[in-house]
């Protein structure tokens, strides 16, 4: 009944009641049978009392001789509804909630929302704990899940009992279903007046426990770092601090909750006084009989100590509502980059690119690049030099749609990049940066990550081609799997550098992309290995249009013609021998450099500001 990974329709809203109906839509119609069920089992309550005010009465005055053979029926019928109906109904609410709905909601929740938080731009993960938004996920999900069966199994069935015991004593006492109705209306405004601050420190809790989360997550992905700094100590306060938070935020929540509590059970104690005590008083005037009493005094023990159980059920209902709203806060912020109505896919292109007069500045109106005007033909290749800070990785980042340019347009094939969709556009790019992104999955997953379809020969080729292939077979986990089948660990610490380097430029091999990015592919190479993996990429390279970013100006001389950034602007553009006899700003870099690197914009007058892009590589 429910499909649980069926995409969402539209963005997810911002308001709580509307964020609800898009993480249920499609899952209605077992919620309302679940609904049913629950109610089903509430009315259970009230027909024992019934029953139990009709043994109750056949036995006054009856001859203990005769009282089986004469109640038989009675009797049959108190013992099926106890043993059949009453067990029936309560297995079906409690299949219908724990089985039919909780298992497939909070997937279908949690997918919806993983889904909408992979569109985010770059920026959106650059300015959070990686930790946190995955804590948020999980948090939310959960708690929407939370809602919808604190609701099944609380709230209908609370009200089916009281609607059937209301019913019930009006048939006893018509005063004490009055005196019910009175007594429910102002238990409603004591849960009413506390659970706003119930849902306002249930956010807050919320809030601070996915703070730890983040923290600690983020000691954890470092944790090399911290060693090698010696800052366990410095991590460790820090870790503390956002606890003592979590901590305070929890004992906050308990002040509420005991306040709260103590005010419900002695609220709650008012009812078996009014009601017992009205069904007495019908007595003394034999208006009742004691079937009546017995049937009200049940009603009243089993509201009451109902109620205790639905404010709890209340207040961790209001928590979590209180946790989805901390989570909506998070994630269901709009896309800053989406793709157009309309947008088309990208088929395989030729590869002409011109950046045509854009600018960009990451919103901070200086830095970045300004008034780049660049084309490059099919096949063409381009070295990209620059001091940190000119623009090079910006350039990049604007080619990949990571961001939108704010002024100008990038185009390919003479196609403005916004009117493609960004799965299409990024599928005609391949791109190895220095620092190499690793999924912890085998060797073989992350090769064929740059083209799940390909073959096993096509992977091996491109691993050969690499200079991966011979230390992919020496590779093992912990797990005892070997060669393409060992797991890399986290972001690949089990490689080295250049290991990790070489297993990124197979995956770009393996891609053949008709676009090939290089930013300092080979930076972390010995000189022996980058020789070999030179001599295949300038075969990977041919027929392709490339962008070679570096430092190291050794590895782009050959390329057709070299741009020179500085603060964010083109400088110089030619081949290596134009630049070197024009005596400019790159002749200058190769004079320095003697096969070492560009020195900073301090020391060559770069850009003011390191690019983000780049700063996070």
């Amino acid at each position: 009944m429910i499909n649980a990974f069926t995409p969402a329709e539209g963005p997810p809203p911002q308001r709580l009641l509307a964020f609800l109906r898009w993480c249920l839509r499609g899952a209605w119609p077992a919620v309302a049978i679940a609904g049913v069920f629950s109610a089903l089992a509430g009315t259970m309550e009230v027909g024992a009392a019934w029953l139990l005010g009709l043994v109750i009465d056949s036995i006054v005055g009856a001859d203990p001789t005769t009282f089986v053979s004469q109640h038989l029926w009675l009797l049959l019928a108190f013992v099926v509804f106890y043993l059949v109906i009453r067990p029936a109904s309560f297995a079906a609410s409690t299949w219908s909630s724990n089985m039919l709905v909780a298992p497939n909601l909070m997937p279908q929740v949690l997918s919806r929302l993983h889904r909408w938080t992979m569109g985010h731009a770059v920026t959106f993960f650059d300015n959070d704990f990686a930790g946190r938004i995955a804590q948020k996920q999980m948090q939310t999900a959960r708690a929407v899940t939370d809602v919808v069966t604190e609701v099944i199994s609380t709230v209908f069935f609370a009200l089916a009992s009281i609607i059937g015991s209301v019913f019930l004593l009006a048939g006893i006492d018509i005063f004490g279903a009055l005196a019910l109705g009175v007594w429910l209306m102002l238990y409603l405004l004591l849960i009413r007046s506390f659970l706003p601050y119930v849902r306002g420190r249930s956010k807050a809790r919320a809030s601070a426990r996915a703070m730890v989360t983040g923290q600690v997550v983020d000691t954890i992905t470092n944790i090399k770092t911290v060693k090698l700094f010696a800052h366990a100590s410095h991590e460790d306060q820090a870790a503390l601090g956002a606890m003592q938070g979590f901590r305070t935020a929890t004992q906050n929540f308990g002040v509420t909750t005991t306040w709260y509590r103590a005010s419900q059970i002695t609220f709650s104690g008012l009812l078996p006084i009014l009601l017992v005590g009205g069904a007495l008083l019908m007595w003394r005037r034999g208006e009742a009989t004691a079937g009546d009493i017995a049937a009200a005094g049940a009603v009243a023990m089993r509201i009451t100590q109902m109620s205790g159980w639905v404010s709890q059920s209340l207040m961790a209902l209001w928590s979590n509502v209180g946790e989805v709203e901390d989570g909506m806060r998070t994630l269901t912020p709009a896309h800053e980059i989406t793709d157009a109505p309309g947008a088309r896919t990208l088929e395989r292109i030729k590869g002409a690119i011109h950046f045509d007069h854009v600018s960009f500045a990451y919103g901070r109106g200086r830095g970045g690049i300004e008034e780049i005007d660049l084309k490059i033909a099919p096949s063409e290749r381009i070295g990209i030099v620059g001091a940190s800070g000119a623009g090079k990785s910006t350039l990049v980042a604007l080619l990949l749609r990571l961001y939108d340019t704010e002024k100008g347009a990038v185009r390919l094939d003479g196609t403005d990049l916004r009117a493609v969709t960004q799965e299409s556009l990024r599928r005609q790019i391949g791109m190895v940066t220095q620092e190499t992104a690793m999924f912890n999955r085998s060797a073989r997953e992350n090769i064929l990550y740059g083209r799940p379809d390909a073959t096993e020969e096509e992977m091996i080729a491109a691993a050969k081609a690499a200079e991966a292939h011979e230390f992919i077979l020496g590779l093992s986990d912990h797990k005892g799997r070997r060669g393409y089948d060992a797991a890399l660990g986290e972001r690949g610490v089990k490689l080295s550098g250049g290991q990790r380097q070489r297993i990124a430029l197979a995956r770009a091999f393996l891609k053949n992309a008709p676009i090939l990015v290089l930013d300092e592919a080979t930076s972390a190479l010995d000189s022996e290995v980058e020789a070999q993996i030179q001599a295949a990429l300038r075969r990977v390279m041919e027929g392709k249009t490339v962008l070679a970013i570096a430092h190291r100006l050794s590895t782009i001389a050959e390329m057709d013609r070299i741009v020179v950034l500085d603060s964010g602007r083109i400088v110089e553009e030619g081949s290596h021998a134009e630049l070197l006899a024009a005596q400019g700003l790159y002749a200058r870099y190769w004079n320095r450099q003697s096969g070492g690197f560009i020195g900073t914009d301090e020391d060559e007058g770069g850009g003011e500001e390191a690019d983000p892009v780049e700063a996070a590589q």
